[in-house]
């Protein structure tokens, strides 16, 4: 920008024009700028140069920034590129739908780690026989609070053959699991007890229940978790105790579990509750 008295000119080979002004009004924040052509512009006064008043003559030379319109051009190109691989070029892979365990009433069932990539994970859906289930599958795991993968349905008929699928709602679209097909246990199978023992005042008697189901095919943890079908104690106290309780898990003593070797299926634990 400088001073001058030429009039309006363009410089074909930098692609420029300079235009004259005449400075009329003038103030703090804008100045009133008037054309040959008694065409009045405002204009930032921060923007003239030092020593301008008004009825100074100027000349505002305008510019095109080639260069820096290319630099800007290929930046949004590249960001353009991002976006599309970061959230248009993968979409959420289909879940994995696996049977756990299984008892003559319950099934546990698990997926695979969610692959969402860039997606939103809105809902878990699963459906038992083609009917969509009423019990509503948290997303994270109350314990930890991490990605919930596991989900016991209970209340099933006794050996009855099944189907579940899973529906995974994502913010970019809904996606079926595989099916699975599997049947619930007759009463005469007792390979889907999975105990965890409570209290005891004997370490041999907790041997000799270990004992007992390793005869009958079932199998058994030291701690109380979803595959956890009965809990076996003497006293009604401790941690896992507690923990059943909260689960809802049955707390049974140990005749439970000899009666059920001793009958070759499974007994009703109503009989055999601790309490």
């Amino acid at each position: 920008m400088a001073t001058s008295q030429s009039p309006s000119t363009v410089n074909p080979s930098h692609g420029a024009s300079s235009v004259q002004f005449t400075v009329g009004k003038l103030d703090a924040g804008m100045a009133m700028l008037l054309t040959d052509e008694n065409h009045l512009i405002e204009f930032p006064s921060l923007l003239l140069p030092e020593g301008v008043t008004s009825g100074s003559i100027i000349n505002i030379e305008v510019r095109q920034n080639v260069t820096e319109e290319l630099r800007q051009r290929e930046k949004f190109q590249a960001l353009q590129e991002q976006i599309v691989q970061e959230f248009g070029s993968k979409v959420p892979e289909v879940p994995h739908l696996n049977v756990r365990s299984v008892t003559q009433t319950a099934i546990t069932l698990e997926w695979d780690p969610l692959v969402l990539y860039s997606a939103n994970l809105h809902q878990l859906i699963l459906y038992r026989d083609g009917v969509k289930l009423s019990q509503q599958i948290p997303l994270v795991d109350s314990r930890d609070k991490s990605p919930n993968h596991l989900f016991k349905v209970s209340g099933l008929d006794v050996n009855h053959e099944y189907q579940f699928r899973l529906e995974m709602r994502t913010s970019a679209g809904h996606y079926f699991s595989n099916t699975c097909k599997t049947k619930t246990h007759s009463l005469d199978n007792l390979t889907g007890i999975h105990v965890a023992f409570g209290d005891y005042e004997s370490d041999a008697e907790v041997e000799s229940l270990k004992t007992c189901i390793e005869r009958i095919g079932a199998s058994w943890s030291e701690d109380v978790s979803i595959d956890t079908t009965h809990v076996l104690c003497r006293t009604a106290r401790g941690p896992k105790y507690e923990q059943a309780v909260h689960l809802n898990i049955p707390i049974v003593k140990p005749d439970w579990l000899i009666a059920c070797e001793t009958n070759k299926k499974l007994q009703p634990a109503l009989s055999y509750y601790l309490n």
